[in-house]
């Protein structure tokens, strides 16, 4: 048991550990325990530090440079349980989990024990930069720009907590200092040549596969390029899609014949109308037979098991060939655009949305039909597409007044002379 006195009347606490020398002193003050140690081994001379320790807290006190309160750990730890419970159902178990691993190993080690009041902007940047130093010294890199994103979010969230709470009257400066204005990236896309070149490298490989048992992923992957590039779906939307979602209607304000989709997706139940050129590969999708026990790597060959026709409830695309795609980009050299983003199924929704604009449809239109809005398709999309630009409404030139004519006639201008004209 470690040896304990107190002065001042039980509000200073001596003591000392049997393992140490030094005597320690604590307070509970301003709604926190406090701890320091004396670096003294006589104990006559600890009680007269502990004793100015103590003076010195109390007027840090009163001069309002001690902060007490809610400690950070104890609002960290009332979020969490609030956030299980609240998003019970909506958020995804990964996003769940990666709350928890950034507040548990991040957040909590360092402001942990800070009261909610002491933590200001310039404690933030000070976990940024201890941050980046930690990622250095064990990877030799700093942490990529969305991790800090994803941190900083959720230690935004923690002290929405305490403000609902009423444990903190205003929400501390969490920006990130010193940043310069972020490059607008623009997402991957396939341009027209380049879309072309995808889709009749896929349909050579569906009609000539390198080995038969991959004919129907082949098929399959052919008809979701095309399916994707004419609809604008995301990519867990398209594998939402069941066939009941999907209707092949005739247009009355365009008189074409196109797929009028009920799409299920991050954004809940919207709508969508594709162009004509996703009709045929619906149809096929339609009329292809698959596996009964589900498409998987050995059950897709047609010798084997039973195959039969999809059915209402059945999905347009229960298997993702990513393999295939990737290598179906490498051979035609199109994993990345001419800016180093490399190319994903996501692609394949930008393609449709900037095909679209080239073909000058309006943005609004094109939002709804994409379930996005305005202000992302102009900052992502519509920003590098030269189509955008009104060259007559750019080249205006302001019409010139005419110079006045003196009532005296033109004056007469001498001819230079010869050296002067050479």
């Amino acid at each position: 048991m470690p040896e304990r006195f107190t002065i001042l009347g039980g509000k200073v606490h001596i003591y000392r550990r049997p393992n140490s020398s030094s005597w320690q002193c604590a307070s509970f003050l301003a709604g926190k325990n406090r701890r320091t140690t004396t670096k003294e081994e006589s104990l006559s001379k600890a009680k007269e530090v502990a004793e100015d320790w103590y003076l010195q807290l109390r007027g840090k006190l009163r001069d309002g440079e001690l902060q007490g309160g809610k400690l950070f750990r104890e609002a960290a730890k009332v979020y969490l349980r609030e956030f299980d419970i609240i998003t019970q159902g909506q958020r995804s178990p990964t996003y769940t989990r990666g709350q928890h691993a950034r507040t548990n190993n991040y957040l909590v080690p360092f402001f942990g024990n800070m009261a909610l009041p002491e933590i200001t902007a310039g404690k933030v940047s000070e976990y940024r930069i201890q941050r980046l130093e930690m990622c250095k010294a064990l990877r030799g890199k700093p942490p990529a720009r969305n991790t800090m994103h994803q941190e900083i979010v959720t230690l935004r969230q923690i002290f929405k907590t305490a403000l609902r709470h009423g444990w903190i009257d205003h929400l501390p400066d969490l920006s990130e200092p010193y940043r310069s204005s972020p490059k607008i990236s623009h997402r991957a896309w396939f341009s027209p040549e380049e879309y072309k070149q995808l889709y009749e490298a896929t349909r050579k490989r569906a009609q000539h596969p390198k080995q038969p048992r991959f004919q129907w992923e082949a098929e399959q992957l052919h008809d979701y390029v095309l399916f994707s590039a004419n609809t604008g779906l995301r990519p867990d939307e398209a594998m939402r899609l069941q066939f009941r979602d999907v209707k092949v209607v005739e247009d009355e304000d365009s008189g074409q014949t196109i797929l009028e989709i009920e799409v299920r997706g991050k954004r809940g139940v919207g709508y969508c109308k594709s162009t004509a050129g996703a009709v045929r590969p619906f149809e096929r999708l339609k009329a292809r037979p698959r596996p009964a026990g589900g498409p998987g790597r050995k059950g897709s060959r047609k010798d084997m098991g039973n195959w039969q026709k999809p059915a209402a409830t059945d999905l347009l695309f229960p298997k993702w060939s990513r393999d295939l795609f990737k290598a179906i980009l490498e051979e035609e050299k199109l994993q990345v655009d001419r800016e180093g983003n490399p190319r994903t199924a996501y692609s394949l929704r930008h393609t449709y949305i900037c095909l679209r604009l080239l073909e000058g449809a309006d943005i609004y239109q094109i939002a709804k039909n994409c379930r996005t809005s305005v202000e992302m398709i102009e900052k992502y999309y519509a920003s590098h597409l030269k189509t955008q630009l009104n060259a007559s409404a750019i080249n205006v030139m302001r019409p010139r007044p005419k110079k006045a004519v003196s009532k005296k006639g033109p004056r007469r201008v001498e001819a230079p002379p010869l050296a002067d004209a050479m």
